[in-house]
């Protein structure tokens, strides 16, 4: 079993946009949209503030917001 640490240390590392969408697509119930690099440049354009300093991905900063700014705007 994970320790609680090493899991808050993998969802708050950077990632790439392949990275952030394997990972997003394949932790999503089953019937949720999944999302497209396309989307993923969306959501981006639609949140600079949230890409500020570094413009990568993280689980722990933008799976959440994108849950509930996906349904809106697919």
């Amino acid at each position: 079993m994970k320790k609680l640490s090493e899991r808050i240390v993998a969802d708050e590392r950077p990632l790439t946009n392949a990275e952030f969408l394997e990972s997003y697509n394949t932790n999503m119930p089953e019937g949720y949209p999944h999302v497209s690099l396309q989307i993923l440049q969306r959501f981006k354009d639609a949140h600079p503030a949230l890409f500020k300093p570094a413009s990568t991905w993280s689980l722990e900063r933008h799976r959440k917001r994108m849950i509930e700014w996906l349904p809106q705007n697919i």
